[in-house]
């Protein structure tokens, strides 16, 4: 790897999310780029489309079990054989039909397992190896979705509340540290997983102004970044909403 080289590793690289950051990143610098996904195919025809945006850069496409610990610690371990890295983005996990999930406990169970455990033992892994090389940023999407259970995804919701405490935790437990921990909490964005959703795409994100959002915060080692920077407002109001209140909403 040349040593001008920003070294980057992307977790769920095929979500249309990870995949914007990617070509921002790959737009911005030469890069030494690792693209996981569950499926190498379409993992493989992200890393050739980002090749010929850059071709000067270095950018593989690798796969794995991405709930198995044993084989997310082995992976982990293969990447960081070659030195430090600067960003590690964990992005991958599925928007689930709530109401499926109330039925079907394997279905619910595949949920919290993609959305947050899985998740977790990815950041985990990396953030051992970050804080012994006292070096990079770890970012880690979460969702809006996660800051205050609703009945319409609260499964899902639960799952990204989750993600929330955990980098909660990490940030204090890094923050002597000149490692950064970025908790990424995208609104309603327009990509392949929402598809099903969009009957006004008018009130989905842009996913690329959501990538740039996500790239920005980054690269300042932020701790939240909400994507876009409404959803901050929109999301404080909601959490601090009286209980009396709130169980009215039809959300």
């Amino acid at each position: 790897m040349a040593s001008n080289r920003k070294r980057i590793v992307i977790i769920g690289a095929t979500s249309a999310i990870a995949e914007h950051c990617a070509r921002i990143w790959v737009k911005d610098d030469l890069v030494d780029l690792t693209l996981v996904g569950r499926d190498l195919d379409k993992t493989e025809r992200v890393a050739a489309d980002l090749r010929v945006r850059s071709p000067k850069s270095v950018i593989r496409a690798l796969t794995t079990n991405f709930i198995d610990p044993q084989a997310i610690q082995q992976l982990v371990d293969g990447i960081v054989i070659n030195g430090a890295f600067d960003i590690v983005l964990i992005a991958h996990g599925s928007l689930p039909d709530q109401d499926a999930c109330q039925q079907n406990l394997s279905l619910c169970n595949d949920v919290l397992t993609v959305n947050a455990i899985s998740p977790v033992l990815y950041a985990e892994a990396f953030a051992g190896y970050m804080q012994k090389t006292n070096h990079g940023t770890l970012a880690i999407i979460g969702s809006v979705a996660g800051d205050r259970g609703r009945k319409s995804n609260y499964v899902y919701g639960a799952a990204k509340g989750l993600l929330t405490r955990y980098t909660q935790g990490l940030q204090h437990r890094l923050a002597h540290t000149n490692v950064k921990v970025t908790l990424v909490k995208p609104g309603p964005t327009n990509t392949p997983m929402t598809a099903h959703l969009q009957q006004n795409e008018s009130k989905f994100a842009n996913v690329e102004d959501v990538a740039s959002s996500i790239v920005s915060g980054v690269a300042k080692g932020v701790s939240v970044v909400y994507a876009p920077a409404k959803w901050a407002l929109i999301m404080m109001i909601i959490r601090h909403l009286p209980e009396f209140i709130f169980k009215k909403m039809d959300i």
